[in-house]
């Protein structure tokens, strides 16, 4: 089930990092992320995710009826002031440009421009959230595929350059629901997309130039986003959305199990929670929601809530 794989993929890793959200990463070098934690920054039992796995779910349970921006809007705000596709009840984290664009849309705002786009409007609130749209998204040519991918970033960052992470996100996660392997869908990235992302009126070449690291620097050995990013203190974990699209592929690319690329993804530091739901969506999908360690899924929140909604995914999709 391949919902299943990037949902609980996505939500074990959150829980992982929930607990530690905003440590620094010297503290996390000196006292690791090994297994699930209790309470912590936000003081939540262990399991608990958070933003970034309801707002996927949110997306994902739209998605079952169809492609519908409102609906996706109706669920957001659902959310935000309800706590709709919350893990215990309550929202506990909303980051500052989610919480603006999600009161514009309560107020019945045009949920293609709801989102910020100033230049400092380029956190990592929709790329948290974008995994599940590729159920959608698979079967429609690259230029459907970004103009989608576009409109479900703007509910909350309508940047070019949030949308760009976004479209890279996905169309990278496409590869390896098709069973590429991360080496292949990398070199996609970087001929088919950067071709189309080039010819793009909106893809400007100081966007694209950002994102240096994954489009345009040599991979290394052992399939790495680049030989300078060896070392780790190299990859940022911040909330910028550039970061943390570069820290979830150097995080799966550095390792060789879901375990290992979730941890490493927490163990960072700073925001734990979304580099870790980023990488474990990527994770899920290329290593099969099997891989996950049983004991970690044992205290995940509304598991089997998570496990039915991708399997309403699943009967819509696949």
């Amino acid at each position: 089930m391949k919902s299943q794989d990037m949902l609980l993929g996505i939500a074990v890793a959150d829980a992982l990092g929930v607990p530690v959200e905003f440590n620094s990463r010297a503290s996390l070098v000196a006292r690791p992320v090994t297994n699930m934690r209790e309470f912590g920054s936000h003081h939540q039992p262990a399991g608990t995710w958070s933003d970034d796995s309801s707002l996927a779910f949110c997306l994902a349970e739209s998605l079952c009826l169809g492609y519908d921006l409102n609906d996706q809007a109706k669920r957001f705000v659902a959310w935000r002031n309800e706590a709709y596709w919350s893990a215990r009840g309550k929202v506990f984290d909303i980051g500052i440009a989610t919480n603006a664009a999600v009161a514009e849309l309560a107020r019945g705002g045009n949920p293609i421009l709801a989102g910020g786009r100033d230049e400092g409007d380029n956190g990592n609130g929709s790329l948290m959230r974008m995994l599940p749209l590729i159920a959608y998204l698979k079967d429609l040519p690259i230029g459907d595929r970004f103009g989608k991918v576009r409109e479900v970033s703007s509910l909350t960052h309508g940047h070019i350059r949030s949308v760009i992470a976004c479209f890279l996100y996905t169309e990278f996660a496409l590869r390896l629901l098709a069973g590429y392997l991360p080496g292949a869908a990398i070199r996609y990235l970087r001929t088919e997309v950067l071709d189309f992302l080039s010819a793009h009126p909106l893809c400007a070449k100081s966007e694209l130039e950002k994102f240096h690291r994954v489009l345009f620097l040599p991979i290394g050995p052992y399939e790495q986003i680049a030989v300078e990013d060896e070392v780790a203190d190299r990859i940022h974990s911040s909330g910028y959305v550039v970061s943390t699209l570069e820290a979830s592929l150097w995080c799966l690319f550095q390792t060789a199990s879901y375990k290992d690329a979730v941890l490493t993804a927490v163990n960072l530091g700073n925001d734990t929670d979304t580099t870790a739901a980023v990488t474990g969506g990527l994770a899920g999908l290329f290593y099969g929601a099997a891989s996950i360690p049983a004991e970690w899924l044992d205290v995940l929140a509304r598991r089997e809530d998570i496990i039915g909604l991708a399997g309403r995914l699943d009967k819509r999709y696949f």
